[in-house]
């Protein structure tokens, strides 16, 4: 007899099912707790659980719970909590929300990120209204009570597109259990679950079974605390995902089952996988919806539908992958690469979606700055022999001066070279500033930002921004963009569309008083917003593909449709975007695989605008004519 993942294997489809639309039932909540250390991916198995479900015909929405007193993430450093995720209502929230999104296609809200800072400034508010009549403020009942009721009323916004109530919350409480930070949050669990009743919450623990190197025993001690931790603080798991390097073997979840005091088959375990779009699969293969279907009394089926389908046939096709395309994202926070996260992602879900493995090259803008080229000759050649390797370079968001010299050099290279390029936020920004400067050959042009007293203002701060504070003080959230013009490769991409809605974050705009000889030179402005005023698009004339986006395209990229400027960028960088356009934005796989093909043939003898690779390009020293001259980088 067949098992799920057999069934899964085999390819048979099961049609897809909404078996509680005309059932009503209790909401679902399922706490995802951690324990041992951060960062173990608590996150990603939040996300999968959601997937597994929704793949079951249910609705889910997510909840992340950041016990830090921040108030929102827009504040923190790249290198602190990696990249700020932005949302359709402008909220700027932890990573993991992306993840939420991505994994379930779903548009989540700010509310739907709660940190401490929110909680006690709600509960201050309500002190400061006199809501509390009087009493002394703590944080049992007071904060905990908030906490709850903000997680009942959050679960029921509607997340999908046909804005249908959900109908399971999955609650990812971040940092691990006995964090001083996290107390309140778990002791507010702890209240919660008799409130929702047994059958309407479940925990699931994801815990580190570590394995020195030393003795190569997996050991279990360090879950067995953490449980234990977890249920003297009055929560007990229902399930134990164990989180290794490699595959555990039976004999250790027979351990962990007998002194965590769970059931064998409470004890799911999840190994480093080549992507995360395995994970899904490995949750399901342990008969997780089996579990959930007698622990939450969910009416559904024990076998999946078409979606987890598409996940394992979407697994199975990244990890057979040949053809591979190299990216170069030139930026200011290259050595985390979580800064970048979405950036990545976005990447990712193009190249899977034209047949290519992407190799992503991070490069610190710095290294390509001629500082470098005297202080560190060798980081100064390798990072160049990088770019010029590329098949397509990305300049991502950012803020500050430091590193923008290194991206306008980049940027510049991109241009005369003819080689695919997608500016982002700043890179847009960035990209004006460079073709002012050796285009219109405004020396001086500079960003306001960098320089206020520039001869040159090429772009300059939004009217509506406050510079007395940080937060909250950008241009945040969707906003409508309008295409000016029918000749645009982005408005093709976009299924030319009349305008399209994407996610900003921003304090300043190219100078609208000076578009003019930007697009007498070839530099044309083909989005707008609804107003006309603002730059939201720039496409350079007679280039294979030099983009630049005011908003970030990344924060809306889904595995299976992925965002259209990155899609773009990819397409161009394999050499098929015109075949593509060509045929109405549709090509086949195979149809990627024989152009990419055609591509290689043709540009074998072209390398690097003619030259030649030797063997000393893989050292240090890089070759005479791949070192950029002040010609190289100007008209």
């Amino acid at each position: 007899m067949l098992g799920r993942s057999a069934l899964l294997t085999a390819g048979r489809r099961f049609p897809t099912r909404d078996l509680c639309a005309a059932t009503h039932f209790p909401m679902k909540y399922i706490l995802v707790t951690g324990g041992v250390i951060s960062g173990i991916g608590k996150g990603i198995i939040a996300s999968s659980i959601g997937t597994i479900l929704k793949s079951c015909g249910l609705r889910v929405t997510a909840i992340k719970i950041d016990p830090y007193i921040n108030i929102d993430a827009g504040t923190f450093s790249p290198y602190e909590h990696g990249e700020v995720f932005v949302l359709n209502d402008g909220g700027e929230v932890d990573l993991d929300l992306g993840n939420y999104e991505r994994f379930l296609d779903i548009n989540l809200y700010k509310n739907n990120n709660i940190t401490t800072g929110k909680i006690y400034q709600h509960v201050i508010n309500k002190e400061r209204h006199g809501d509390y009549l009087g009493k002394t403020v703590q944080v049992v009942p007071h904060i905990t009570d908030v906490v709850q009721e903000w997680v009942m009323n959050q679960a029921k916004v509607p997340v999908d597109s046909d804005k249908k109530e959900p109908q399971i919350c999955v609650i990812e409480l971040g940092g691990t259990i006995g964090d001083i930070e996290g107390m309140p949050f778990v002791e507010a669990f702890r209240q919660f679950q008799f409130k929702a009743k047994r059958e309407n919450f479940c925990n699931i623990h994801v815990s580190l079974v570590p394995q020195p190197n030393a003795t190569g025993e997996q050991k279990t001690k360090p879950t067995q605390n953490s449980v234990r931790a977890l249920r003297g603080l009055g929560l007990s798991p229902d399930l134990i995902v164990c989180r290794s390097t490699k595959p555990i073997e039976m004999a250790v979840k027979e351990k962990i089952s007998m002194f965590c005091h769970v059931e064998p088959e409470q004890v799911i375990f999840i190994h480093d996988v080549s992507s995360t779009y395995r994970v899904p699969i490995l949750l399901e293969e342990q008969g997780i919806i089996k579990y959930f279907k007698q622990r939450l009394n969910l009416p559904i089926d024990d076998q999946p539908s078409d979606l987890l389908f598409k996940w394992k046939k979407m697994a199975d096709r990244y990890e057979r992958l040949l053809k591979i395309c190299s990216i170069a994202l030139v930026g200011k926070y290259t050595k985390l690469s979580d800064c970048y996260a979405s950036v990545f992602k976005a990447l990712e879900h193009s190249a899977l979606a034209i047949n290519h493995k992407l190799n992503l090259m991070y490069i610190d803008s710095i290294e390509l700055e001629h500082s470098t080229e005297v202080e560190n000759p060798v980081k100064y050649h390798q990072a160049w022999q990088k770019l010029c390797k590329a098949d397509g370079i990305l300049v991502p968001g950012g803020f500050g001066f430091r590193g923008t010299e290194g991206k306008l050099q980049a940027i510049s290279w991109a241009r005369k070279k003819k080689k695919p390029f997608l500016g982002v936020c700043l890179g847009m920004q960035l990209a004006v500033v460079e073709f002012a400067r050796n285009c219109l050959n405004w020396k001086d042009a500079n960003s306001t930002e960098f320089d206020p007293n520039t001869k040159y203002p090429v772009v300059i701060d939004m009217p509506e921004h406050n510079p007395g504070d940080m937060g909250g003080t950008m241009r945040l959230g969707k906003r409508r963009t309008v295409f000016k013009t029918e000749d645009s490769v982005l408005r093709k991409l976009y299924g030319d569309e009349d305008f399209v809605e994407e996610r900003h974050r921003h304090r300043y705009e190219v100078n609208p008083e000076l578009t003019g000889c930007f697009e007498e030179k070839g530099l044309k402005f083909v989005g707008r917003d609804t107003e006309g005023s603002r730059m939201e698009i720039i496409e350079l004339e007679n280039h294979p593909y030099f983009v630049g986006v005011q908003f970030h395209p990344e924060f809306s990229s889904r595995p299976m449709k992925p965002s259209p400027p990155y899609l773009g960028l990819l397409l161009a960088a394999t050499g098929t975007l015109s075949a593509y356009l060509q045929r109405g934005c549709k090509l086949s796989p195979s149809e990627v695989i024989i152009l990419s093909k055609q591509k290689k043939a043709q540009s074998k003898t072209q390398v690097w605008g003619g030259f030649e690779p030797r063997s000393e390009f893989c050292g240090c020293a890089k070759p005479r004519s791949l070192i950029p001259t002040a010609t190289d980088l100007s008209l």
